[in-house]
């Protein structure tokens, strides 16, 4: 994320938020977490999240959070797509957009503990 001073990037087209399917507002976010709302939108500003303007509302990929934790190996991959010169909005098309090699999306691999295909393949598109 290029931004530093906000907490979500509100250039979200109708085709990412399609791919992403399920949001959660930041307070939801928070509440599956266990943590404050402040520490909400640092994770957010330290690139371990990505959030998005939808509907008036600040929003994280409900995906991301998953049983009161962020996504296992999500801070390291969204790390080597913000290296590779993705904006917020391509590395969430990057980890919704179906990969047959993986198979499935990336967040999918994720989700299924198979973080270091997805890392793999973030790594090899910064060359």
């Amino acid at each position: 994320m290029t931004q530093t001073h906000t907490t979500v990037d509100s250039m979200l087209d109708s085709q990412t938020d399609a791919l992403v399917g399920e949001w959660v507002t930041l307070p939801e976010a928070a509440d599956r977490l266990g943590i404050n709302l402040s520490r909400t939108k640092q994770l957010l500003r330290d690139h371990k999240l990505i959030g998005m303007t939808r509907d008036g509302a600040d929003q994280v990929p409900s995906a991301f959070v998953q049983q009161g934790h962020i996504l296992k190996g999500l801070p390291g991959t969204l790390m080597l797509l913000t290296d590779a010169g993705y904006e917020p909005v391509e590395a969430l098309r990057w980890l919704f957009t179906p990969d047959e090699t993986l198979p499935g999306t990336p967040v999918q691999a994720l989700i299924e503990n198979r973080g270091t295909e997805v890392r793999r393949r973030a790594q090899a598109l910064a060359f």
